[in-house]
């Protein structure tokens, strides 16, 4: 079993954070349309469960990740 990516702690300076924002402003895609089908298609997690919703708020210490990557939304 391999170990899981490492956390990266992303400040967003608020309590809340749009799923697809947090996505682009953590680096992890370069546009809005990238963000929006790895969603759909389930590529995304947070906190270990897919979310097919690139509204869905994000609170202070969720965990996304994508192809491998992990980060935590702080403040």
């Amino acid at each position: 079993m391999t170990n899981p990516a490492p956390i990266a702690d992303i400040s967003i300076g608020s309590e809340t954070i749009r799923l697809g924002q947090f996505l682009k402003f953590a680096g992890l895609f370069d546009s809005g349309g990238n963000v929006k089908e790895a969603i759909i298609d389930g590529y995304v997690t947070v906190n270990g469960e897919v979310d097919r919703r690139r509204g869905r708020q994000l609170h202070l210490d969720d965990i996304v990740s994508f192809n491998g990557h992990r980060v935590r939304v702080r403040r």
